[in-house]
């Protein structure tokens, strides 16, 4: 049995502790470790969790150990291409009560939140955040380093490259392409592709920088 460590104990990462101990694996392939953060004093004041074991900067993987990363924004590639430096393997979590749909693919260190539905022959790459309640339609295609919130739609077809962060409620209309490093605000409404690199905002939604 694996043992599994939460890199980041904030607030983010309490929410991945819980997420971890109702996902497909949980007590089966893997049991709960800890944290590594490189706040050691992340956790005073909150009681039933486990500890922190120690840095992100210094810490060495062994083999029966799996990871996944709570840590968000510019940070959250840098962390866990360290711990992949260092020969740390980051598991795929997936929530008991997601949908999955057949012939879905789901690559490492992905993320699935509670009562998530992915449609059929959709393909989701690597260190993806999907969070929970979010509807990811039949044949879309997520890339990886991607952050999709809460309530989020992507209609059928969608396209999602990497590096994106599409924020709570948004709505992806379909065949609609995401590019990578682009961000999509709270509760827009996408009807046209979305360049790289930009921020759209609103219903329909629009460029704002």
């Amino acid at each position: 049995m694996k043992q599994l460590i939460i890199i980041g104990a904030g607030g983010m990462g309490r929410t991945l502790y819980d997420l971890a101990r109702e996902s497909i694996g949980f007590d089966v392939d893997y049991i709960i470790k800890g944290f590594i953060d490189d706040n050691t004093l992340a956790l005073n004041g909150y009681e039933n969790y486990p500890p922190i074991i120690g840095t992100i900067n210094d810490y060495q993987p062994s083999i029966d150990e799996v990871f996944i990363c709570s840590i968000g924004g510019a940070a959250r590639r840098k962390c866990i291409e360290k711990i992949v430096s260092k020969g740390g393997s980051f598991l795929t979590m997936i929530h008991k009560t997601a949908r999955i749909g057949t012939n879905v693919v789901i690559g490492a260190g992905s993320i699935v939140g509670a009562f998530t539905a992915i449609g059929a022959d959709a393909k989701i790459g690597r260190f993806n955040l999907i969070q929970s309640q979010t509807i990811i339609g039949h044949d879309s295609k997520i890339g990886d380093w991607n952050r999709i919130d809460t309530h989020v739609t992507l209609v059928g077809g969608t396209i999602v490259e990497d590096e994106t962060d599409i924020h709570t409620a948004a709505v992806i209309g379909h065949n609609v392409t995401i590019e990578s490093n682009s961000r999509v605000a709270a509760c827009s409404f996408v009807i046209r592709r979305v360049k790289s690199g930009t921020t759209v905002m609103g219903n329909p939604a629009k460029r704002l920088m």
